[in-house]
């Protein structure tokens, strides 16, 4: 540990194109793409099918289907797809942003879907006596109940995006994995364990960062902080 820590407060090692700088920019933009895509694609359909109910057994075979999928074996299957189908960066870039999309769906489809389907059917029926569409029902009172269910799904999904984001390394592409993979290479293990703790000091900085953004959007009724903060008021109050 001391080696690593070593590692990270040598200057040399942050600057130039194979520094510590670049590659955590690399890191954020290959994670960045993958959860923007599959936000994208997860929110919409889980948020339809815990609206209408439909299609929920074929989408969790499919979700269940892609946790079980073997990471850096697809890597390699998409890569070899990519040599004969792509050019340029994307020959290695689609791969990796492809196997880490596939990762980042089931948890934020998963959490998404649980989270409408478990609205309180009497606050639906309220909405609809008021005259609201089933599309002002969805936007206007499911997903602002299920938002804390929706953003753990995100929060995980993030977590798995950017472990698993350092196996771009292995295709030749950058991000935080290439310290992890060339320190192994050259038996630095210094650089190999400081690699470690960049990744995961992005993941709980990131995870972090999203828990602030929880507690600003979602409704202090829904998330259960008032309850919390009522109850420690009570039990701070002296009896009379």
């Amino acid at each position: 540990m001391g080696g690593a820590l070593t590692w990270l407060t040598t200057g040399s090692n942050w600057s130039g194109s194979g520094g510590v700088w670049a590659r955590l920019l690399e890191h954020l933009r290959y994670t960045g793409i993958a959860m923007a895509i599959a936000l994208v694609i997860a929110l919409p359909l889980g948020a339809l099918i815990g609206h209408t109910g439909k299609g929920v057994a074929a989408v969790s075979g499919v979700a269940n289907a892609f946790r079980a999928l073997p990471t850096l074996g697809v890597l390699i299957v998409l890569t070899l797809w990519a040599f004969d189908n792509l050019k340029g960066s994307l020959t290695f870039l689609a791969p990796s942003i492809a196997v880490l999309v596939v990762l980042a769906i089931p948890p934020m489809l998963s959490n998404t879907y649980a989270g409408i389907a478990a609205v309180d059917p009497a606050a639906r029926d309220a909405a609809k006596g008021m005259g609201m569409t089933g599309g002002k029902v969805l936007t206007a009172v499911e997903i602002p109940v299920a938002l804390p269910l929706i953003l753990s799904g995100i929060r995980s999904a993030y977590l798995q995006v950017v472990a698993t984001a350092t196996i771009a390394a292995v295709i030749g592409l950058g991000g935080l994995g290439r310290f992890v993979l060339d320190g192994q290479k050259q038996q630095d293990y210094a650089e190999m364990v400081a690699g470690a703790i960049l990744v995961a000091l992005v993941a709980i900085i990131g995870d972090r960062i999203i828990a602030l953004i929880g507690r600003l959007v979602v409704s202090p009724g829904i998330s259960g902080r008032r309850v919390r903060e009522k109850a420690a008021t009570l039990e701070t109050v002296p009896p009379t």
